[in-house]
């Protein structure tokens, strides 16, 4: 068989590459600003010149990491992008996120492949349904979370209670380092908690480039900003006082979240989001396998694939498998091995993203995300590799669904390409793929955690593959891991079925929780599982 080819660099070269890595998500609830708050901060790296970050408004363009028409259209993220730039002297890999619920699974995938995340927060709604969910993702993966509370130029909530619910609802310690100098709606500028001064910013047409600021002493300020001067000083003493104060190894070990104010569509405050991250953002270090042993950052080259995504180039319906580089150094043309399989996998088309932008990459060190482009071969949850084996990083989770819908070519003649799209589909993790012997390979179901997959999984097939699909719901709505396959005659019956997931789990469906517990008293002997995220427990 074929070896690995490895490459070498100096451990202190890599360590050193490394150290300029940030890589992080950003994350919300639906229509906190997130899509925005991704071209602002690309604005402020001076990496675009004009943002397009209101959805429909005539003359704007798009928002660079929403490139899907499904996106353009409805105005919401539903699938992550990868965007990399420098800014000072750092490379910032920036992660944009789906905020819709239905869409959670992506952005757990996403969250795997970060050391750190931004969290937006509406300023008129606080912490919302979908917010709670991705602060306990972060907490259960350590991942230490920047909050940023956005829309400050819109009438909004109490910053003070804004800050005590971060405490009460979740457990974390806000930090302000910046605090809004007027109240929501009326936003002057921000009071810098670390020097003490004045920021004021400039508004621009449209908030369309970046916010000029300027920087006023306390003395000037008073005069100018009278009782909102006095009033945001006052608080923040209180703040000061109730344990607020700025403490670094607090935000590494995800317990307390620094806190800026803003607004995002005016590109108020995201210069010092962006100078925050290069400060005191993690850098990458050594990521355990799924053995529980770290891969040290100066040790051959290994990644992990969380992402693969088809039809971003229309031109050609190229596949891109997108990989964080875990440890050593990437160099395009590299043959590395696929831990799944023990095959060679070549590199030599890989690429560097932005939004929907690819440029030709040829190195890349550990932080990073790189795009292997038609990697067929590869799937979500891949490790790849150069050298020394790695056991496998960990897997990434598969979720409970709680939608299925069966699906059908509506035109026969096009089943060929009905069964390449749901390939497609299958492999890029849109919706989870179940078969059955019942129901055979022409009427898969589609499994999801929310329905909206359903929406992108039809539209894509008609869109990329020419096959409109017929999609007929079926009335589960509990799922259940079948222990035992010999058990499968016992379960599978009128108003239950059990299907098969792509990774040979087979699921048991019922129609409510009623009908388990049926199922559970008058067959004790079977062995029905809950599926957690991140283990099928």
């Amino acid at each position: 068989m074929t070896t690995a080819t490895p490459v070498t660099a100096s451990s202190a070269t890599v360590l050193a590459e490394a150290g300029r890595r940030r890589t992080f998500a950003v994350i919300s609830h639906p229509d906190a600003g997130k899509s925005t708050m991704t071209e602002a901060l690309a604005l402020h790296a001076k990496v675009i010149s004009e943002a397009g970050a209101v959805h429909g408004k005539a003359g704007r363009r798009g928002v660079v990491s929403d490139w899907m028409e499904m996106e353009k259209a409805r105005g919401i993220s539903i699938t992550s992008a990868a965007l990399q730039f420098s800014y000072r002297d750092c490379v910032i890999n920036l992660l944009d996120t789906p905020g819709h619920a239905d869409f959670s699974e992506d952005t757990y995938r996403v969250l795997s492949a970060v050391d750190c995340a931004v969290m937006l927060l509406d300023a008129a709604k606080g912490l919302e349904p979908q917010t709670l969910k991705l602060f306990d993702v972060c907490r259960y993966r350590g991942i230490p979370v920047i909050t940023f509370i956005n829309k400050w130029d819109r009438p909004g909530r109490n910053a003070l209670d804004l800050c005590d619910e971060l405490g009460e609802r979740i457990g974390l310690q806000a930090m302000p380092l910046t605090w809004p100098v007027g109240d929501a709606g009326h936003f002057r500028g921000v009071l810098d908690r670390r020097g003490g001064h004045f920021v004021r910013y400039q508004r621009t047409a449209g908030g369309a480039t970046a916010a000029g600021e300027e920087h006023l002493p306390p003395s000037q300020a008073e005069a100018e900003e009278g009782a909102n001067w006095t009033r945001a000083s006052e608080e923040a003493e209180l703040l000061g006082a109730s344990g607020g104060e700025f403490e670094l190894e607090r935000f590494l070990n995800a317990t307390a979240t620094p806190v800026l104010f803003g607004s995002a569509v005016l590109n108020f405050g995201v210069r010092q989001l962006l100078d925050l991250l290069v400060e005191i953002a993690p850098r990458p270090t050594a990521r355990l396998d799924a053995a529980g042993d770290p891969r040290e950052l100066d040790t051959p080259f290994s990644a992990f694939v969380f992402k693969v995504q088809t039809g971003m180039d229309r031109a050609h319906r190229d596949q891109v498998a997108f990989a964080r580089v875990c440890s050593g150094v990437f160099e395009r043309g590299m043959v590395v091995t696929n831990a799944a399989t023990g095959k060679p996998f070549a590199t030599k088309y890989v690429q560097q993203v932005f939004g929907q932008q690819r440029s030709t990459l040829d190195t890349a060190f550990p932080g990073d995300v790189i795009g292997l482009v038609n990697a067929t071969a590869l799937h979500v949850g891949d490790t790849l590799h150069a050298g020394k084996p790695v056991v496998r990083f960990p897997g990434l989770p598969s979720f409970a669904p709680a939608h299925f819908a069966v699906a059908r070519p509506a035109d026969l003649s096009r089943s060929k390409q009905f069964r390449k799209g749901i390939e497609q589909l299958e492999s890029e993790g849109v919706v989870q793929i179940l078969r059955s012997l019942r129901r055979g390979d022409g009427a898969p179901v589609f499994a999801a955690v929310g329905p909206m997959q359903f929406e992108v999984a039809a539209h894509r097939l008609d869109a990329e593959f020419k096959s409109p699909v017929r999609l007929e719901p079926l009335p589960y709505t509990v799922v259940r891991r079948l222990a035992d396959p010999k058990q499968r005659s016992i379960v599978d019956g009128n108003r239950t079925e059990v299907l098969t997931r792509t990774d040979g789990v087979d699921l048991a469906l019922f129609p409510d929780s009623t009908a388990l517990g049926v199922m559970r008293r008058l067959h004790p002997e079977v062995r029905l599982e809950s599926l957690v995220a991140g283990t099928d427990d």
